[in-house]
């Protein structure tokens, strides 16, 4: 039976994300890979779809860093704070590359994921009725009758991303994983993708059972780095809290270009082609707290932990991206 290999982090992104793929980051509130995406802007990957439910910081930094051109999604912003300013420039202003956004609903985009793991073309649910969202979307929502009554239905495209990247508390040295806490769809995206990486707390030899876990067998996935932290400033329920103020702190330093630029440098990160002045459209300079290079993601591990209810963590006061703002 295969089993997943045990790599670094460096090696398991060079291996398995490749500029062009659709790349899904899963992670409900906590657990966010966080520290997966930043390698991913590291090593200079170009021109991906990014898949996300909730895309919060670190789709941020991967569109400002240049990363993306097409964002697949069904809520975005800085959780608890506002509006994803990278994001916002690419859809706004095309910086630093234009962003194409294919928006749908929390339980459209679930759904789209189950399809995908269960090898299924499409999934069907009662839903998308009263918006826009079928007009602009045509090639992954539309309507069905169903054979047996006769109702009208939305079916949603079953989602097959080329990579799933998702982060858990453990992993067995076979490559099976186990998380808890708030699961999200971790589990669907990576059965539903091609190749799957999974950044882990820590390796151990046996997996101790944990009331509601989920277990991610070893033979779904193709490998497993240790990443202490990698989830960081979002948090990992037994092993460190969310540090509230990194995501306070990425406001100011995203509204910026020059300043989101200088931070990039600070962490080892490649620049997305020529830098804008503060003159340019999106470009001002705004006063603000940088986050220092020593934090992981920006950051200690120390601060208020989100609450279940919170989409990504945090309230609703992230500005969602809607159908009629797309001009």
């Amino acid at each position: 039976m295969r089993v997943a290999d045990i790599v670094s982090l460096t090696e398991g992104v060079a291996r398995l994300v490749s500029d062009g793929d659709a790349v899904a980051l899963e992670g409900f509130t906590h657990l966010i890979p966080v520290e997966a995406g930043n390698e991913i802007i590291r090593q200079g990957r170009r021109d991906l779809t990014l898949i996300r439910m909730t895309p919060d910081i670190v789709y941020d930094r991967m569109i400002g860093a240049g990363c993306a051109r097409k964002l697949i999604f069904s809520w975005g912003g800085n959780p608890g704070v506002g509006s994803l300013h990278r994001l916002r420039d690419a859809v706004e202003h095309g910086w630093p590359v234009p962003l194409e956004i294919e928006e749908h609903s929390h339980a459209g985009m679930v759904n789209r994921y189950i399809a995908g793991a269960s090898g299924l073309p499409f999934a069907i649910l009662r839903g998308y009725v009263g918006t826009g969202l079928m007009d602009h979307y045509p090639e992954s929502v539309a309507t069905v009758t169903c054979p047996f009554t006769g109702e009208d239905l939305v079916a949603v495209s079953a989602l097959n991303p080329d990579v799933a990247v998702v982060h858990a508390q453990r992993a067995d040295r076979s490559g099976n994983v186990q998380l808890w806490g708030i699961p999200g769809v971790q589990k669907e995206a990576v059965l539903a993708a091609d190749r799957g990486l999974v950044t882990v707390e820590e390796v151990v030899d046996e997996l101790e059972p944990v009331a509601g876990q989920v277990i991610i067998p070893g033979w779904v996935v193709d490998c497993v780095a240790e990443v202490p932290g990698g989830a960081a400033p979002s948090y990992a329920q037994g092993y460190y809290d969310r540090d509230n103020t990194v995501y306070v702190a990425w406001d100011a330093i995203s509204r910026d270009r020059d300043r989101f630029a200088a931070w990039l440098d600070e962490h080892g990160m490649p620049p997305a082609g020529v830098r804008a002045s503060a003159s340019e459209p999106g470009g001002g300079d705004q006063a603000g707290v940088r986050a220092s290079a020593s934090e992981p993601g920006g950051g200690d591990k120390t601060g208020v932990r989100a609450s279940a209810s919170e989409p990504g963590g945090g309230d609703k006061t992230g500005v969602r991206a809607s159908a009629g703002d797309r001009a």
